[in-house]
């Protein structure tokens, strides 16, 4: 078999197809079953009742050659060594808690209401709007505030460029090369201006990393002569704090710390957002639905609700979840390395030191487990709650384990206010959105269509006032 003898049968697919090798791991199980070797050194399992098995260990090291994939070789992210991941992340955590996403819902609540002028505005105008690019906006400015205590202000601003969005796509499309050689991590650190030639979608990665190097050197420097010791404390403040080693607070360790927790916080969760509007916009039974289920909670369309109170709407859940469920935010698979123990699969034993992995894509469309897998769906979940069954157990978008994604809390906490905000307070018609604006046809970390980015439009057709 090819694929376990070379690594240059994924290199072709992914990296000079663009992404494209996911298909092929799936024709491999197709013909072979749910236990493949995808290259010499990792094996792949297509079995979602064995995703916990493969994330949820104890003690497990990243895969070295994933962990290069964006550039930034000091993020907790791309942290190999367990122990040293456990630490790094120990930082940032507190800031992700589902307390302390609480206590700073109101700067989630105060972006959801710019976007809401902006939109009104949209109906006044009659101009159509990027939802995508408003969501993006959104999450930036939410993640931009927690990162170093202030917000990008991307919503008010006219044009509403993204630079943490360019960055994403900047990031996405040379993925694979440095996932395969460290010669593209090398060119981004020494000639970034021969990566932006040769790759001019990747200005926005730069322009974003010489944004973070001023903050940071503002941080560390302390340029405004003496933070306010009332103010939150911010992750940039927990990055450069006296009391971490310094060999863990230099320049490139904080720089690639920021950068990754800015990308991710801003493209996935604003797609899951741009994804459930496309859909619900088009279904009015499942819109009256939706609107007639927040209506008991927000009586008026102006009335403010916490996202705890959201959480326990059963159908809003649903939305959230199959919104999750089918924007494919992260599929690239994410190989653990179980240190101490063999994994065993069926009649197949993993020895220690095996990179194993599983894509979330394969688990979000196993029709096992979700019937009719690509409808956008959400009675499922409100069906499988009745009869008693845990079906979220299946639902991977921010993996598991002691890797789980850190902005979890946040992002549903995004979703749930934005969401309720928009369909209590809107009405709107998709446009300019073909199926093939979001259907997923290849694999850059994160799943696109064949276009650079997953876009859905819209008019704004009414603004409910009562």
């Amino acid at each position: 078999m090819l694929a376990a003898t070379t690594s240059l049968y994924e290199f072709y697919y992914d990296a000079i197809k663009g992404g494209k090798f996911i298909w092929e791991m799936e024709k491999m199980h197709n013909q072979y079953g749910p236990i493949v070797r995808i290259n010499p050194r990792e094996i792949h399992v297509r079995d979602p009742y064995f995703f916990d098995q493969i994330y949820n260990s104890k003690r497990q090291d990243k895969d070295p050659y994933i962990a290069r994939i964006f550039a930034s070789p000091l993020s907790g992210s791309a942290t190999v060594d367990h122990d040293h991941h456990r630490f790094r992340r120990e930082l940032v955590n507190p800031f992700f808690s589902k307390r302390a996403v609480m206590g700073l819902e109101y700067i989630i609540r105060d972006k959801v209401d710019k976007v809401s002028l902006r939109l009104q505005q949209a109906y006044k105008d009659r101009t159509v709007v990027s939802l995508d690019g408003i969501f993006a906006a959104l999450t930036a400015d939410v993640i931009s505030h927690y990162t170093y205590g202030e917000s990008m202000g991307i919503l008010d601003t006219e044009d509403m460029r993204n630079d943490f969005r360019d960055a994403v796509r900047g990031a996405v499309e040379i993925c694979h090369f440095t996932r395969f050689s460290p010669l593209p991590q090398l060119l981004v650190d020494n000639v970034p201006w021969l990566i932006e030639w040769l790759q001019p979608i990747s200005k926005g990665m730069f322009d974003a990393k010489r944004m973070l190097r001023r903050k940071t050197l503002a941080v560390m420097n302390d340029e405004d002569g003496g933070k306010d010791p009332n103010a939150p404390k911010t992750i940039f403040d927990s990055l450069c704090d006296k009391s971490v080693p310094a060999a863990e607070r230099t320049l490139p360790r904080v720089m690639d710390e920021a950068f990754v927790v800015l990308g991710a916080g801003t493209e996935t969760t604003a797609r899951v957002l741009a994804l459930g509007a496309f859909y619900l916009y088009q279904d009015r039974a499942m819109l009256d639905k939706m609107r007639e289920e927040l209506r008991k909670v927000m009586p008026e369309p102006s009335s403010k609700v916490s996202s705890a109170q959201l959480e326990q709407l059963p159908y809003l859940a649903a939305v959230v979840n199959e919104s999750l469920r089918l924007s494919h935010s992260v599929i690239m698979r994410l190989p653990r390395i179980a240190t101490a123990t063999p994994l065993a699969y069926g009649d197949y034993t993993i020895p220690p030191g095996t990179p194993v992995s599983q894509s979330s894509y394969f688990v979000h469309t196993d029709t096992r487990i979700f019937p009719d897998a690509e409808t956008f769906n959400p009675e499922r979940w409100i069906e499988a709650s009745n009869k008693g069954e845990r079906l979220t157990k299946f639902l991977v978008p921010f993996s598991k384990g002691p890797r789980i994604c850190l902005g979890m809390n946040l992002a549903y906490s995004e979703l749930y206010q934005m969401f309720a905000v928009l369909f209590r307070c809107f009405e709107m018609k998709i446009c300019n959105t073909p199926p093939e604006s979001i259907r997923i046809t290849r694999d850059l970390f994160i799943g696109l269509p064949d276009a650079d980015t997953l876009q859905v439009q819209g008019v704004v057709t009414g603004v409910i006032s009562h």
